[in-house]
């Protein structure tokens, strides 16, 4: 018998046993990365990658995006409150045309504020293109929007829709036309209350109790251009919004289109509840471009009720001129935080000045509730009744101290006129130049009309801190960092005097066409 030859050791015969091992391996690992992948993903061998996304694991996620998704329609909540809402048509017999150069004095507006612009692109009530054009007596029809707050018949629309209409219709959203009477308006916050005859069992819509958070559903309803009962979505973009209308500005913003027409309408949220009115919106174009502004419900519902009661709005008045607290001022005046408001001026005889108050003072509280800028302190008072006894924190002169007073009642009109007019054609002297802060300045007597106070600025280089901060010809500084100023050298000390105590700016108080306003400017060091 012949011996097998030894092969072991030949490399023919070494590499396929280790060729054999190395599948093994890989096998074996293959398999356990298969393990791996269907304890993983819950599928077997059997299975399709299309079963990925019916496993359990998947089926309960995917339950909990579609309840987010929900609601996918506002149908229903549209069903319901669609009804309450009305077409508002009104007629108004023109009385005078507007002049060649856009003024219309009939514009229930501040002169150049948002309200006032889209007043004059849209007209008196919404649809009426600026009452431009045609003669005098010319009966000219205008369109807007509303809705039934009771059964009886009360209906809220905005006063720049009715204001001045000499005939009032409405139609509901069967189709159906009645004869509305104004029963009162408010112009500071553009509503007006309308009562409709001819049923008492109109579907009406509720008023929120809570303020709208930023992102919440809305639903707009109204009669954009004429076209009758639309409804368009959007969400709450902002609120707190000041659009230069007044001290009362507080809109909800919203991006549900709004047009031409929409004024006066609700917005809905998806309770079926009005959060807003619809009153105004931006656009370059005339068009909706996403931004529009409603009245918030809490306002709706003061507004109303006291419309309902006596057919106007009293406010609470403590008479002064307020404006915000920069960082600049509150660095002027060594506060920690720019907050509460600033006394420009407290007006003659009026509450706060028979108090003690004085220019300079900051409004930090009222009744103990912390006042976080101007608008809220006059939206605080302006919702407190003529009369009430009210305690409010100021700090004065650097020092805390709390002042009681009596309100009085907001008057209907406030005019104000300019003091310092030059109608003698005298012209001003050149004044004194005020070192780094680029404008000269003049005794105030030595001006006609100027007044006795005060020294007037003659001069403002148009690249200096004091062009920055809005101060121009004509303007008299009637104290700087605390002290009555009423000569050049007088300026320069107050400001050497801020300098040596550190400050980065120095605080003036400026009277300008009969307002009087506090100005921080920044001074350099050195």
């Amino acid at each position: 018998m012949t011996d097998r030859p030894d092969l072991s050791n030949l490399p023919s015969y070494r590499q396929p046993r280790r060729s054999v091992f190395s599948a093994r391996r890989i096998a074996l690992m293959a398999s356990v990365v298969a393990g791996l992948g269907a304890a993983a993903y819950g599928f077997g061998p059997s299975r399709s990658p299309a079963d990925l996304f019916s496993s359990p694991a998947h089926a309960q996620v995917n339950n909990e995006v579609r309840k987010v998704e929900r609601p996918i329609g506002f149908a229903d909540i549209v069903e319901r409150v669609k009804p309450s809402v009305i077409s508002v048509k009104v007629n108004i017999k023109e009385k005078t045309a507007s002049n060649d150069d856009g003024d219309d004095s009939s514009s229930p507006f501040q002169p150049g504020s948002p309200m006032e612009r889209f007043f004059r692109r849209f007209g008196g009530p919404d649809g009426i293109p600026g009452l431009k054009g045609g003669g005098r007596g010319r009966v000219v029809q205008g369109q807007g929007s509303g809705f039934f707050i009771s059964a009886d018949g009360y209906a809220v629309t905005n006063n720049h829709v009715v204001d001045g209409a000499d005939k009032v219709e409405v139609t509901t959203d069967d189709g159906k036309t009645y004869t509305a009477k104004v029963i009162g308006t408010d112009q500071r916050t553009d509503l007006a209350l309308i009562k409709v005859e001819g049923s008492s069992n109109f579907p009406f819509a509720k008023l929120a109790d809570g303020k709208p958070r930023i992102g919440d559903w809305v639903l707009a309803v109204g009669n954009p251009f004429g076209l009758g009962g639309t409804v368009t979505a959007g969400i709450v973009s902002a609120s707190g919004r000041d659009i230069g209308n007044g001290p009362y500005d507080d809109f909800i913003q919203i991006d549900a289109p709004v047009n031409k027409g929409n004024s006066g309408g609700p917005a809905f949220n998806t309770e079926g509840e009005v959060m807003g009115v619809n009153t105004a919106i931006y656009s370059p174009s005339g068009g909706s471009v996403g931004i529009a502004f409603s009245i918030p419900a809490n306002t709706v519902k003061s507004v109303v009720a006291q419309l309902k009661d006596k057919g106007s709005v009293s406010r609470g008045w403590i008479g002064v001129q307020i404006q915000p607290v920069t960082s600049d001022i509150a660095d002027s005046l060594g506060m920690k935080k720019a907050e509460g408001a600033l006394v420009a001026e407290p007006q003659a005889n009026g509450p706060a000045a028979k108090a003690g108050i004085e220019s300079g003072d900051v409004i930090t509280a009222v009744n103990g509730e912390s006042v976080k800028d101007a608008r809220e302190l006059a939206r605080t008072i302006g919702g407190m009744a003529p009369g009430a006894t009210v305690k409010l924190n100021v700090l004065h002169k650097g020092q805390d101290k709390v002042v009681n007073l009596t309100l009085g009642q907001l008057p209907n009109t406030v005019q104000a006129k300019a003091d310092n007019d030059n109608d003698s054609g005298k012209a001003a002297p050149r004044g004194t130049d005020v070192p780094k802060l680029g404008m000269t300045v003049a005794p105030a007597n030595s001006v006609a009309g100027a007044g006795k106070e005060g020294v007037v600025v003659t001069e403002v280089d148009p690249k200096s801190a004091a062009a920055e901060r809005g101060f121009k010809e004509g303007d008299v500084i009637l104290e700087v960092g605390g002290k009555s100023v009423s000569t050049a050298g007088e300026v320069r000390d107050a400001i050497n005097t801020a300098r040596t105590d550190n400050k980065n700016s120095v605080l003036m108080r400026v009277k300008s066409g009969g307002q009087s306003r506090f100005v921080a400017v920044p001074i350099a060091k050195g």
